[in-house]
């Protein structure tokens, strides 16, 4: 009896029927809108209990320095590189980076007010010879982030580069374009005095990592070397949570299982009409599998990481 109660429910709820006139129940506006006003009312809610209870819901992440820079060095090793010394003031420079994108609210290697990662990197006091930059932005771990640089051309360049010798990290956790997110700073540099030879002034090219590879800076390199400076004890940092609700999985997955139950329901729906050959005034279901379709694949490529 029971059996039959919930197949009759299931059936008036997801597939066209006499008793929902021919139009699946959870398609009717009134189910639509109060599902509309569910998920906003999450929207507003969440960020708030979010922030009363980090220990019971937030974004679940270990990102630490130690690691970043294993799995960087590990890559390096595996192309018959010299692994990359961490680097006190390449850390401090990516440190600085990271805090002026929150407090700014940008993500890019280039702040809206035209400061450069150069800026951070000689404000730190590191005097180099080669200098980039990597950034990525919404991973949960380091291997992530060390592979998605190592999957796009032009980081993988800055990952592989023989010109480098130091490099510095930099994970922090805050609120960045609208969006809670751990940051990952990735600084790469090589000293002055840190040159195979110098005979003269030249220029070389400073690389920040994108879409393509620019000149952006013309730094001298000196006519003669000079004592290195001592580094001081490496700064290392990590951004590590753990919660009990992984927020950000939890919401991604949500949005993922709710489109894919809404275009199953809708191609179920027009294939029944079809076959039955029921009248509507206006059908759109197509349209409307098709931009479910499109924001459901949204969902799954921007619910992962992003790199720059």
């Amino acid at each position: 009896m029971y059996t039959g109660l919930v197949r009759s429910f299931l059936y008036h709820l997801l597939f066209p029927r006499e008793s929902n006139s021919h139009r699946p129940k959870v398609l009717h506006h009134s189910i639509l809108s109060v599902l509309v006003i569910v998920l906003l009312g999450l929207s507003v809610i969440l960020p708030r209990l979010q922030n009363a209870f980090p220990s019971v819901l937030g974004i679940s992440v270990n990102v630490t320095t130690k690691d970043l820079l294993d799995a960087t060095n590990r890559k390096r090793v595996e192309n018959g590189l010299n692994p990359l010394k961490l680097d006190s003031e390449l850390s401090k420079a990516a440190s600085d980076k990271a805090a002026h994108m929150v407090t700014q609210n940008y993500w890019a290697h280039i702040a809206p007010d035209g400061t450069t990662p150069w800026f951070f990197i000689k404000n730190s006091g590191y005097q180099y010879l080669y200098a980039g930059e990597n950034l990525a932005r919404g991973f949960n771990d380091a291997s992530e982030v060390v592979d998605a640089w190592m999957n796009s051309p032009s980081h993988r360049e800055n990952l592989l580069s023989s010109n480098y010798t130091d490099i510095g990290f930099a994970e922090t956790s805050g609120i960045l374009t609208g969006t809670e997110t751990v940051l990952v700073v990735q600084m790469f540099g090589s000293r002055y005095q840190e040159a195979s030879s110098v005979a003269g002034v030249g220029e070389v090219e400073v690389v920040v990592d994108g879409s393509e590879r620019e000149k952006d800076e013309v730094v001298p390199i000196p006519l003669i070397n000079t004592e290195q400076k001592q580094d001081s004890q490496p700064i290392v940092a990590a951004a590590v949570n753990n919660p009990l609700i992984d927020s950000k999985s939890g919401m991604r997955d949500l949005s993922i299982w709710l489109m894919a139950f809404f275009i199953f329901v809708l191609a179920a729906d027009a294939v029944i009409i079809e076959r039955k050959k029921i009248a509507r005034i206006a059908s759109h279901n197509i349209d409307h599998i098709i931009f479910l379709t499109i924001i459901l694949l949204a969902a799954i490529i921007i619910g992962g990481g992003m790199i720059l």
